[in-house]
């Protein structure tokens, strides 16, 4: 019988890496691991699943065990996911495709991230969507235009008043600056 267990900060495919080889070396066999989530072959009895706590937390990770908790995480995983690993563009509802992966209310569930997380959900993309600008900037590849359309900004003068809104400076002032300030995602 399949277990579904979820676990917090995962954000990219490295974190995916360091939990196979958790899960390797402690002896659990698994069938699949996702951002956030491992199907595991079989549930785990209490003494194991200590030990994998431990394992998990050593290497900043937690598994999540209460329903709202694990709701959450799917949601930052859905941006996470979408905002920095995707290649696909933006150019959708978030509104639609959280309920749609999740299989609930949006109302819902942007109530409950709201309540516990002291944030928004809004926030917390656009937090993620400066992120992966402040991210793309310092590759220098692209222009901010570019960036402002691969992020589905309605324009780049909106991209660079939120930019300024939530670091202080413009994306050029950032691009000149020696203090690249960014954040990892979990701690966003």
């Amino acid at each position: 019988m399949n277990e579904i267990i979820h676990i917090k900060n995962m954000v990219c495919p490295r974190c995916i890496s360091a939990v196979s080889n958790i899960l390797e070396q402690l002896e659990i066999p698994y069938v699949s691991i996702k951002l956030g989530e491992v199907k595991l072959v079989s549930a785990l009895s209490a003494n194991i699943k200590d030990g994998l706590c431990k394992a998990l937390q050593n290497s900043g990770f937690s598994l999540i065990d209460d329903r709202k908790s694990q709701l959450i995480e799917q949601m930052k995983t859905l941006v996470v996911d979408k905002v920095h690993h995707s290649s696909e563009g933006l150019d959708f509802k978030w509104a639609d495709y959280i309920s749609e992966n999740i299989h609930l209310d949006y109302k819902y569930l942007s109530s409950l991230f709201s309540s516990v997380e002291s944030i928004t959900f809004e926030q917390y993309i656009i937090n993620q969507k400066i992120e992966r600008v402040k991210e793309l900037i310092v590759y220098d590849e692209l222009t901010l235009s570019e960036i402002a359309f691969k992020l589905n900004y309605s324009s780049v003068a909106y991209l660079s008043n939120q930019f300024k809104k939530l670091t202080g400076m413009t994306p050029s002032e950032f691009k000149k600056s020696t203090n690249k300030n960014r954040k990892s995602l979990d701690e966003i």
